[in-house]
C-alpha cells in the first residue's frame, strides 16, 4: 500500500475506517507524538506498540503544534515529510495530523481500543486515558531506549558543529 494512502486529511474521515477494524475484531492501538527526525527510539517505540493490537495509528502533531511545545527551531522535518515517513513503516496502519497542543479531541474521536505512550508518562497523566479507560480500553506504556531523542540528536549536531 502506498504511504500517502495511511496518511488521512481527518480523525472524521479515519474513523470509519476504525470502527470497520474494530467490527472485525481487531485492536486499534493509539499513540501521538511529534517524530521530528526519526531515530531508532521512535522505531523501537512503535514496533512495540503496535505489537499490543492489530492496529496502529499514529496521531502526529502538525509543524505549528510542534513549534508550540517544542520552540520555534522545531521541527526540524515539516509535517509532510514526517507524515510520510511515519505512514513507511509497515507496522503502521494509519497516520492522522492534529493541530492542537494535545491529542485528547483526536483520542475522543477515534476511539481506539489501546492508549499507548513512552514511560517517561505515568497512565494518570496521559491525555485521554481517562476517556479510553472509560470506553473499556487500556491505557499502557513502552519502555523507551535510553540514548536516543530528538533533542540528543539535535544536541549532537549542534556540539559537531558548533552551531
Amino acid at each position: 500500500m502506498p504511504t500517502k494512502i495511511k496518511i488521512y486529511p481527518s480523525p472524521s474521515a479515519l474513523r470509519p475506517l476504525l470502527a470497520q477494524w474494530q467490527s472485525q475484531g481487531e485492536q486499534v492501538v493509539f499513540t501521538n507524538g511529534c517524530f521530528d527526525i526519526l531515530h531508532l527510539g521512535h522505531i523501537d517505540y512503535l514496533e512495540k506498540a503496535r505489537e499490543l493490537g492489530q492496529r496502529l495509528v499514529v496521531g502526529l502533531n502538525t509543524d505549528a503544534s510542534v513549534a508550540r511545545l517544542k520552540g520555534p527551531k522545531r521541527p526540524v522535518v515539516p509535517e509532510h515529510a514526517r507524515a510520510r515517513l511515519i505512514a513507511a513503516l509497515a507496522f503502521v496502519d494509519a497516520v492522522v495530523l492534529f493541530e492542537e497542543d494535545t491529542p485528547l479531541t483526536l483520542i475522543q474521536t477515534l476511539q481506539p481500543d489501546i492508549l499507548v505512550k513512552g514511560s517517561d508518562y505515568s497512565v494518570d497523566n496521559i491525555v485521554g486515558a481517562a476517556e479510553v479507560l472509560a470506553n473499556g480500553g487500556q491505557v499502557l506504556t513502552i519502555d523507551l531506549v535510553d540514548g536516543f531523542s530528538t533533542s540528543l540528536i539535535i544536541d549532537k549536531i549542534r556540539d559537531a558543529y558548533r552551531v
